[in-house]
C-alpha cells in the first residue's frame, strides 16, 4: 500500500510537473514571439545607425589625413616651447631660492639689531636703579653706626645676668630632683604595703565566706536528715570508715546526670508507641512497594539498555558498511570506517577514520575542506540508506568540491535518484546538468525578483527541433 501511495504521489507529481512545464513552454513561446518582434525593430534601427556611423567614419578619416601633416609641425613647435619653458622655470627657481636666502639673512639681522637695542635700554634703566639704591644704602649705614656701641654694652650686661640666672636655676633643679626621688621611693613602699594588706583582707574575706558556706551547708544537711528521720550522730556511726567526700560527690553527680538524661516521665508513651508502630507498618509496606517498583524499573532499564545496545550495534554496523561502500565511489579509491571511542556502547563516541587514495592520515581532521565535505556526504548518504525518505534536500553540498569530485558526487546522486527524489541547491554547472528541472531566481528589473523554471529534457527537445 505504501509503495502504491508512493507511485500515486510520484505520478501526481509528474503530472503536475508536466502541466507546469506545458504552461511554462506556452508562456516562453509567447514571450519569444514578442521578443522576436522587438528584436526585428531593434535590428532595423541598428542597421540605419550603422550606415550613418559608417558615413561619419569616412568623413572623419579624410579629416584625419588632412590634419596629420599639421600635427607633426605643431608637435615640433610644442617640443621647442617646452624646452624653453623648462629652462625659464629652472632659472626662475634658482632666482627665487637666492632671493629667499637674502630675505632670511636681512630679517635675521633686523631681529638682532632690535633685540640689541632693547637690551641696551633695559641695562641703562637697571644701572640707574642700582646707583639710586647704592646711595640710599650708604645713608642708612651712616645713620645706623651711632647706636651700635650703646647696644653692645647693654647686650653684655644682659648676658652676665643670664649666666647668673642659669646657675641658680641648675641648683634649684638638682634640689627638686632629689626631693622627687625620695617621694618616689616612699610612694613605692606605701603601694607595696597596701598590696600586702589588700591580699590579707581578701584572704580573711574568703575564709569568712567559706566558714559561712560550711555553716549553711551543715544546717541544710541537718534539716534534711531530720526530715528523713535521722540524726547526725546516727549517720556518722553508720558511715563506713573508707568513705570519702570526693567519692560520694562523684557518685551523686553521676546519678543526677543519669536522671537528667531520662528526662521527664511521659505518661502518653504507650499510646505514642502504638501510633509509631502503626506508622512503621505503613512505612514498611510503602518500602516494600517502592522496592518492588525499583526492581521492576531496574529490570526495564536493563532490558532497554540491552535492546538499545543491540539496535545501536546493528545501526552502527549498517552505517559503517554503507560508509565503506560510498567512500571509494566518491574518492575513486581509498577507504573509510567508523570507530567507537569507548568500551561501553551507550557511552562511547563515534570517530570517522578516512584515508583518501594516496594519503596516510589517520583522522578526518587532517583532510582538506573538499575531502571533509565528501566524507560528510558519504556518511550522510550511508545514514540516509537506513530509512530512505521520498525526498532529500541538499543545500550547496558541492560548494567546496572541484570538477573531478563533482563528477563522482553526481554519479552517487544519480545512482540513488531511482528511489529517492533529490531537491538540491547549487551554483555548479556540473551538478545543474544532473537535474531534470531547474528553478532559478532572476532580477529582470531592479528590485523585482522573478522565478524562472526550465524543464531540461523539454528544453533539449526544443533545441533539437
Amino acid at each position: 500500500v505504501n509503495r502504491a501511495h508512493r507511485d500515486v504521489a510520484d505520478m501526481t507529481a509528474r503530472l503536475n510537473a508536466a502541466r507546469t512545464q506545458l504552461q511554462q513552454v506556452t508562456e516562453r513561446i509567447d514571450r519569444l514571439d514578442s521578443e522576436g518582434k522587438e528584436l526585428s525593430s531593434v535590428i532595423a534601427g541598428a542597421q540605419a545607425e550603422l550606415k550613418d556611423a559608417r558615413t561619419r567614419i569616412e568623413q572623419a578619416v579624410e579629416t584625419l589625413h588632412r590634419l596629420e601633416g599639421r600635427r607633426e609641425t605643431l608637435q615640433q613647435e610644442r617640443d621647442s616651447l617646452n624646452a624653453a619653458l623648462n629652462a625659464a622655470r629652472e632659472q626662475a627657481r634658482t632666482d627665487r631660492e637666492s632671493a629667499h636666502e637674502l630675505a632670511l639673512k636681512l630679517e635675521s639681522r633686523r631681529s638682532l639689531k632690535d633685540s640689541t637695542a632693547k637690551n641696551m635700554g633695559r641695562m641703562q634703566t637697571q644701572l640707574a636703579q642700582l646707583e639710586a639704591r647704592t646711595s640710599e644704602l650708604q645713608h642708612a649705614i651712616d645713620d645706623a653706626a651711632a647706636p651700635i656701641k650703646q647696644h653692645e654694652a647693654e647686650l653684655n650686661e644682659l648676658l652676665e645676668q643670664r649666666t647668673r640666672m642659669d646657675a641658680e636655676l641648675a641648683e634649684a633643679r638638682n634640689a627638686v630632683e632629689s626631693v622627687a626621688e625620695a617621694l618616689r621611693e616612699l610612694e613605692q613602699t606605701r603601694m607595696s604595703k597596701e598590696r600586702a594588706a589588700e591580699a590579707l583582707r581578701d584572704e580573711v574575706q574568703q575564709l569568712r565566706l567559706g566558714s559561712q558556706e560550711l555553716r549553711v551547708r551543715r544546717q541544710t544537711l541537718v534539716e534534711q536528715l531530720t526530715e528523713e528521720g535521722y540524726t547526725l550522730e546516727q549517720v556518722l556511726e553508720g558511715m563506713p570508715e573508707e568513705a570519702a567526700l570526693q567519692t560520694w560527690v562523684e557518685r551523686l553527680s553521676d546519678i543526677e546526670q543519669k536522671i537528667n538524661r531520662l528526662g521527664p516521665i511521659n505518661m502518653a508513651a504507650i499510646d505514642d508507641f502504638a501510633k509509631d508502630s502503626e506508622k512503621k507498618e505503613y512505612l514498611d509496606k510503602q518500602l516494600a512497594d517502592l522496592t518492588e517498583a525499583l526492581t521492576t524499573l531496574e529490570n526495564a532499564i536493563r532490558k532497554i539498555d540491552r535492546e538499545t545496545r543491540t539496535r545501536f550495534k546493528e545501526t552502527f554496523d549498517r552505517v559503517n558498511a554503507g560508509l565503506q561502500a560510498s567512500f571509494p565511489k566518491l574518492f575513486g579509491g581509498g577507504h573509510a570506517y567508523l570507530e567507537l571511542t569507548g568500551e561501553e556502547l551507550l557511552d562511547a563516541g563515534v570517530a570517522i577514520m578516512a584515508r583518501p587514495p594516496g594519503k596516510r592520515n589517520s583522522t578526518i581532521h587532517l583532510l582538506s575542506g573538499g575531502e571533509k565535505a565528501l566524507t560528510a556526504v558519504a556518511l550522510v548518504f550511508s545514514i540516509f540508506e537506513l530509512n530512505p525518505a521520498p525526498f532529500c534536500m541538499l543545500d550547496e553540498v558541492d560548494a567546496p568540491l572541484d570538477e573531478a569530485n563533482i563528477g563522482r558526487f553526481c554519479d552517487l546522486v544519480r545512482g540513488m535518484s531511482d528511489r529517492v527524489q533529490f531537491v538540491f541547491i547549487t551554483h555548479n554547472k556540473g551538478t545543474m546538468e544532473l537535474a531534470n528541472q531547474l528553478v532559478g531566481v532572476t532580477m529582470h528589473e531592479p528590485g523585482v525578483s522573478r522565478l524562472v523554471a526550465v524543464d531540461v529534457d523539454e528544453a533539449v527537445r526544443i533545441a533539437a527541433m
